[in-house]
């Protein structure tokens, strides 16, 4: 049986400056800040807003290699081509594109059940089966829009990206001017703040970034992309991080730390009820519901279509498992059904935790392929790379010391999983790297 792609948004030049933007922002805001606000303030204590910070500057470091590779060879390939073309097709490039793709499978499942708890803290319910049902749910839906065409998901997305960006803002600003200008008071949960956990912190920071990915992801098709993949990751970093840190300043002139950790699976919901009284957090349970409905849907077509380019580039197998139709298709069902799972066996927590792990460690494989092999064929600088190397390995070390000490299991998850990733692109790909000629590298374009 032939099976097709079948993606038709890969179209040169079919998305503007401002278009791409607004994936790359819509993509990134809401659903991190709503996830990760009451982690990362459990971790960083009463300078959890400063996480935000620093976890822009690492990741505005670690965007420099994508800009120089999506400058030098803009693709919709994205990661991916970015990979192959610093180890060759092997496997570790096949391996970390791979391990791209599960974090953006757990991102969906971790943006799923913040969903579900925001829409049913109303109703005063903070666990039990009704979290990973309705989890479920919402993914279920992402995938119904997403089988409906690409078209439903473009037009979806803008609108949702619009609603929650502008809703954001405004809880953002309401609630700061209600709270006063200020960090929040260091109770007793924080008392066992140390720099070890502010840097562990940026670990969960990062990932309220990484949707700049997407963005690299579409190179091939925004116009102009020698110039305007790099422009929109930087334009869209900056929104973030102050829109991040006008709601973490917000969130923290509201409540102490206890009561952010204390409600950290729906902080936001809670600094709003003494901000903006009880429509507040009415405003804010249906923002967030929106918030992480759009971003479901967004990481259910991104991860689908990742997953058919790695078939397409012959970077992992493919079964059709007897159904008919794309390959794109059938990558949708298996990205669907892996963060169901994800959703209703892990909590938030663990979640994150598992997204950070891959994420990192795919990230810091991208610097050190580019400075070891493409450096000087893209003219970018040998310190940058390096730096956003160290500075990647320096957040997943604080990290992994944090887990070890709180969650010990979810650091063996992690590293079982990242380790079965890469033996098995080995069996199947039979060589670690296969360096390619400059030919190779044009033909792929």
């Amino acid at each position: 049986m032939t099976h097709s792609h079948g993606d038709d948004a890969l179209k040169k030049g079919s998305i503007s400056l401002g278009g791409a933007i607004g994936m790359g922002t819509g993509v990134m805001i809401g659903a991190g800040i709503f996830a990760l606000t009451g982690q990362i303030a459990q971790l960083a204590g009463p300078y959890f807003a400063l996480s935000f910070v620093l976890g822009a500057i690492v990741t505005s470091f670690s965007a420099y290699s994508y800009i120089k590779m999506s400058n030098a060879w803009p693709s919709s390939g994205g990661i991916a081509m970015i990979l192959q073309k610093a180890y060759g097709p092997g496997a570790i490039a096949a391996a970390a594109a791979l391990l791209m793709a599960l974090s953006m499978v757990i991102s969906e499942s971790l943006v799923a059940r913040t969903f579900a708890t925001y829409v049913l803290r109303p109703f005063d319910i903070a666990g039990g089966p009704l979290v990973p049902i309705l989890a479920v749910g919402v993914i279920l839906f992402a995938y119904l829009v997403n089988i409906s065409g690409n078209r439903s998901v473009g037009l979806f997305s803008i609108i949702m990206a619009v609603i929650k960006i502008g809703g954001i803002a405004l809880f953002g600003i309401v609630a700061l001017w209600s709270g006063g200008f200020g960090f929040p008071q260091a109770n007793s949960m924080s008392e066992g703040f140390d720099a070890t956990s502010f840097v562990a912190s940026v670990a969960l920071s990062i990932l309220a970034f990484k949707g700049f990915t997407t963005i690299t992801n579409s190179g091939g098709e925004i116009t102009d992309p020698h110039r305007n993949v790099g422009r929109t990751i930087m334009i869209s970093i900056a929104i973030c991080v102050v829109v991040y840190l006008l709601v973490a300043l917000a969130v923290g002139s509201n409540l102490t730390i206890d009561q952010i950790v204390a409600a950290k699976d729906y902080s936001l919901a809670e600094a709003a009820s003494p901000a903006l009284g009880q429509f507040g957090f009415y405003f804010t349970v249906v923002l967030a519901a929106a918030a992480t409905a759009s971003g479901v849907l967004a990481s259910v077509f991104a991860v689908s279509r990742m997953l058919a380019m790695l078939t397409d580039m012959k970077m992992i197998p493919h079964s059709h498992f007897g159904m008919s139709g794309t390959i794109r298709s059938h990558t949708l069902i298996y990205t669907v059904v892996l963060a169901s799972t994800l959703a209703v066996f892990f909590d938030l927590s663990r979640i994150a935790s598992l997204g950070a792990f891959f994420y990192l460690i795919m990230d810091m494989l991208v610097h050190w392929g580019v400075f070891r092999h493409l450096r000087h064929e893209i003219g970018a600088s040998g310190v940058i790379l390096l730096s956003a190397l160290v500075f990647d390995a320096i957040v997943l070390a604080a990290f992994v010391t944090m887990k070890l000490g709180s969650d010990p299991m979810i650091v063996l998850y992690a590293a079982v999983a990242i380790t079965a990733v890469f033996i098995y692109e080995r069996i199947y790909l039979s060589r670690w790297t296969a360096p390619q000629t400059q030919a190779e590298h044009e033909r792929e374009l």
